[in-house]
């Protein structure tokens, strides 16, 4: 059985080295592994949400699909494709949307960030936050859930998206009565090269501190090596390699063999002035023969187009059969299919209910949530090492009395079994405390029914 990976390029700007060492390469090469169905995804919608210069979205649109095809992305075998020609992604974001609770866009990362910058500054909360941004996380999920992905690699600051994504699935899938989508997980890739910029701090387009891939040719790759800031150390003294930008950027494209050389040569005491020339020759043979394709494909962009559309069109034969049930499921159907009585096609026999959803978390360690019917979070664990043991606790949450495990704590509450505290209430829920404790009693009062 395939597991079908599925990865997102936000389309606001020009992939640099950084990007194609520590996502852009081992993506390539994960998608060329036995078993593995990989989708890659020009999230230009997205790109909507951060950008408003329309000249640098079209720009980045074809820069990053030259990058992706010059690098050895083998389009007839992936899912290349780009999100704004699948147009079943936002009728899908628009049915989750309406099954996504406005508390849990409320604790996403990002609004919240935007929320505390207005707060410090003296003005209105949501001053600036658009519904792009506020409901980011939603559109995320339809770009998953459309093709069913099994996993979907992201950094670190991405994980509570993916963890939203999977609420989103199980609420939909419990409130439609069928398994329509597949929970997704999130791969964390602990290998991935992360490069130093010019200065020294992680290359990112933010700090301007990148060298360049592609564009500008050799000449702009040599003149960004030689800007790299190393330390006083004359020629003649030994350098410390560990230490050295310049040896991490030379390792992160050599052998073992090749990066060993370049070690001792500093140790030896070559001057940065050469370090740097090697470094940049280094550079420029691996990154020559990639950068002729680009250089080619950006000159030829109805090429790109051709490999784009035949994409979007693999991509629609899954979208369009699930769509398709999608819209039956949720009583938007073809009224020649003859009037429906009773409960919608697929919908349970019982009445919407609370629910447990279990998670890992960005340490590895095993939670859950105690979720209202509404989808509204009610309880978060703590932190577990062991998932049999969270399991436990779920089921005993589920079985003991309400009133002997929740207690109210300070402007909040939590639950405590033999005498350890096992869960409580979300960060920044708002509301009055016990108000909020009757709902979680409702809910695991609810669960004890089952």
């Amino acid at each position: 059985m395939n597991t079908r990976v599925l990865t997102g390029i936000t389309t606001t700007g020009t992939p640099h080295l950084g990007n194609y060492a520590g996502a852009i390469r081992p993506a390539v090469e994960a998608s060329t592994q036995p078993g593995v169905d990989a989708f890659f995804f020009l999230a230009d919608y997205h790109a909507l949400i951060k950008c408003d210069d329309p000249a640098r979205v079209a720009r980045s649109r074809l820069e990053i699909a030259a990058t992706w095809l010059a690098v050895g992305l083998d389009h007839e075998r992936v899912t290349f494709y780009r999100q704004s020609d699948i147009p079943e992604i936002p009728e899908l974001c628009w049915l989750l949307t309406c099954v996504t609770a406005k508390g849990m866009m409320n604790r996403a990362h990002a609004y919240k960030a935007s929320v505390d910058q207005n707060v410090a500054k003296g003005v209105d909360p949501d001053d600036g936050v658009t519904m792009g941004l506020f409901s980011y996380p939603v559109l995320m999920a339809a770009d998953i859930l459309m093709f069913n992905a099994n996993r979907v690699p992201v950094g670190r600051d991405q994980i509570q998206h993916l963890e939203m994504a999977r609420d989103i699935a199980q609420r939909f899938n419990h409130l439609y009565g069928r398994d329509y989508f597949t929970l997704p997980e999130v791969a964390i890739e602990e290998d991935v090269a992360t490069l130093p910029g010019l200065d020294g701090r992680k290359m990112s387009k933010s700090y301007n501190n990148t060298i360049p891939l592609f564009e500008g040719g050799a000449k702009a790759l040599r003149a960004s090596v030689m800007r790299i800031v190393t330390d006083s150390r004359a020629p003649g003294e030994a350098k410390d390699a560990e230490s050295s930008h310049l040896y991490t950027l030379y390792r992160a494209f050599a052998t073992q063999a090749e990066s060993a050389v370049f070690r001792k040569q500093l140790e030896d005491g070559m001057g940065w002035g050469d370090a740097k020339q090697a470094l940049y020759e280094h550079l420029e043979e691996r990154l020559a023969p990639m950068r002729e394709k680009y250089v080619d494909l950006i000159a030829n962009p109805g090429r790109i187009e051709d490999i784009l559309q035949a994409g979007a069109d693999k991509a629609r034969k899954q979208a369009l059969p699930l769509m398709q049930e999608l819209r039956v499921a949720v009583g938007l159907r073809n009224l020649n299919a003859g009037a429906v009585s009773g409960k919608p096609q697929g919908k349970k026999d019982k009445e919407k209910g609370a629910r447990f959803v279990s998670f890992r978390d960005d340490t590895g360690g095993f939670r859950f949530r105690l979720l209202a019917a509404d989808g509204e979070e009610l309880l978060l664990s703590q932190r577990f090492a062991d998932p049999k043991q969270a399991g436990l606790l779920m089921r005993r949450l589920q079985s003991e009395s309400a009133d002997q495990v929740l207690q109210v704590a300070g402007e909040g509450y939590t639950a405590v079994i033999d005498g350890v505290t096992v869960a409580e209430a979300p960060e920044g829920v708002q509301g009055d405390a016990e108000a909020r404790l009757t709902r979680v009693r409702e809910a695991l009062a609810s669960l004890a029914q089952e």
